[in-house]
């Protein structure tokens, strides 16, 4: 049987005068408390069912990496002889404005048709965007196709790492969602491979981007196989299929603690039924808004997703080479491969440790490392363009060593990114419950994409205006604030279930009452570990 913290049992006993609320908080707490068998364990389903759904993330990678190598092999065969800054970072900002409108609304739509079949119409976009790039012979046709594709990035980037949540265990959900991250790194690395193998063959960029079109129908069929989200099925009235489901995620759980499971679940879910039949959407917007904890969730979620993209590093996957060609590095894509190889690498410590160590230490300890990779690049440019008074300039003979430094801070700055804020972002989906968590993480995808937008959008001019040098320098005070807003607002959720966000968040940004509750959950299940030793 289910162990419940004494805790639980002391709401138990509260009057039936309780408010809804309160209730609420109740069964959340109730949720929480209750400790599977095995479930510090994933069985062969949920790892087949996040490799599957991880297809999204390696999509997302692909197609926002593959760009960088296309952008120097089009040459002259979408019309003019060579692309302008300007048309470059059109073709380049032109997905990320379609994955910011398809972030927008996908959340809120998963909440209305399921997270599964939001998956599959990001698949079809996917496939859609990848030929119609493939085939274009304009520049308008192309940012056409790179803005289609933005759609089916943006909304699998906001729904997958939900799905994902929603079908792990409490304790091990944290490196399935950073496995779509190492699927996004992944992708990233195919990207630039095929970038290199293509490079020297005519009309070579017509594969790089039109291959993207077959992890897509793959994983379009593969959802057929998979289940929906157990609290969509429970919010559908359909029991038995998210028992069955629970049943499958906790495989080693006796019946009685699968039952628990999916009761405290469905009063959880009840709630946001209750929501959902008695509010508006426009009114459900507002309380995410208005309603304390929520706000702060949003809060949160946005400015962790924000200081992703304003540190800068979606210019390396965007530009990075452009930016090596321009250095003096004779195999640009290649050299790129190392920075994206780097990336994937580090992703993997995440995955080990992220429920380990927990979300907030990771990026404590990770940021300061960007702010010194970041402030090393912009000193090594500093000296590097002294002869071409900052200006980057193809064909110059630049230094080497001041090159190859340029290239090891880079280096050195992925590898802190990736160990941290290119993964814990990703877990946003925690810090909401769940009558809001579909507009939350739209709205904090959402920000991830309109600050890629904005940086994307203005990299290679706010080079040609402030230098290489000022503008990574100025990247690097972004990553300086970012660290100090982890510090002071970030709180833990490694441990926590998915209906612990209002808890944290009912008297400020729970910094501290994260670590309590987090103490209380380790200590129950390993009560729950050490009863079952002695039974054993």
């Amino acid at each position: 049987m289910g162990r419940v913290s004494d805790d639980v049992d002391e709401k138990k006993g509260y009057d039936d005068a309780q408010s809804p609320a309160q209730e609420h908080f109740s069964s959340e707490l109730a949720e929480a408390a209750i400790v599977a068998e095995g479930e510090d364990k994933n069985t062969w389903f949920v790892w087949l069912l996040v490799l599957c759904t991880s297809i999204s993330g390696l999509l997302f990678g692909y197609d926002t990496g593959v760009i960088s190598g296309a952008l120097v092999t089009i040459g002259g065969d979408l019309g003019p002889a060579e692309l302008s800054s300007g048309q470059k970072e059109l073709i380049t900002s032109a997905t990320t404005l379609g994955a910011l409108l398809g972030a927008l609304v996908a959340g809120m739509l998963s909440d209305f048709l399921g997270r599964r079949y939001v998956l599959a119409l990001a698949d079809a976009i996917f496939i859609g965007g990848a030929i119609g790039q493939a085939v274009c012979h304009t520049v308008w046709s192309m940012i056409g196709g790179r803005f289609l594709i933005g759609w089916g990035v943006g909304i699998a980037s906001c729904v997958a790492p939900v799905y994902i949540q929603e079908l792990s265990p409490t304790r091990l959900r944290g490196r399935m969602v950073v496995l779509n991250v190492v699927a996004i790194t992944g992708g990233q690395v195919i990207a630039y491979g095929i970038d290199a193998a293509f490079e020297s063959t005519a009309g070579g960029w017509r594969w790089m981007v039109g291959l993207g079109a077959v992890p897509a129908g793959l994983q379009f069929i593969f959802l057929f196989f998979l289940p929906e989200s157990p609290r969509i099925l429970l919010r559908r009235g359909n029991v038995e299929a998210a028992r069955a489901v629970m049943a499958k995620v906790y495989s080693k759980a006796t019946p009685e603690q699968v039952d628990l499971k999916v009761k405290a679940l469905s009063a959880a879910v009840q709630h946001s039924i209750e929501i959902a039949n008695t509010t508006t959407l426009f009114e459900r917007i507002k309380r995410i808004l208005m309603v304390p904890a929520n706000r702060r969730a949003l809060i949160i979620s946005c400015g962790l997703q924000a200081q992703q993209q304003l540190s800068g590093f979606n210019t390396l996957m965007y530009y990075s080479a452009t930016l090596f060609k321009s250095i003096g590095f004779d195999q640009p894509t290649a050299v790129g491969l190392i920075v994206s190889g780097t990336n994937f690498i580090f992703t993997l410590f995440a995955l080990k440790y992220i429920d380990i160590i927990g979300r907030r230490k990771i990026m404590i300890w990770s940021a300061p490392g960007m702010v010194i990779g970041l402030t090393l690049a912009s000193i090594a440019f500093h000296y590097l363009t002294l002869k071409t008074n900052g200006d980057l300039i193809d064909g110059t003979d630049y230094s080497t060593a001041w090159s190859a430094i340029v290239l090891l801070s880079m280096i050195f700055y992925v590898a802190s990114y990736a160990t941290g804020l290119g993964n814990v972002p990703w877990q946003q989906g925690e810090l909401f419950s769940l009558d809001v968590r579909g507009i939350g993480t739209s709205f904090a995808t959402t920000t991830n994409w309109a600050m890629n937008l904005l940086i994307g959008s203005t990299y290679l001019s706010l080079i040609d205006r402030i230098s290489a040098a000022g503008a990574f320098g100025f990247y690097a005070g972004l990553c300086l604030l970012g660290w100090l807003f982890d510090l002071f607002c970030f709180p833990e959720t490694a441990g926590l279930s998915l209906e612990d966000a209002q808890l944290i968040f009912q008297d400020g940004f729970g910094i501290r009452e994260s670590e309590r509750l987090r103490k209380e959950r380790l200590a129950l299940a390993n009560g729950h570990s050490a009863v079952g030793a002695e039974k054993a």
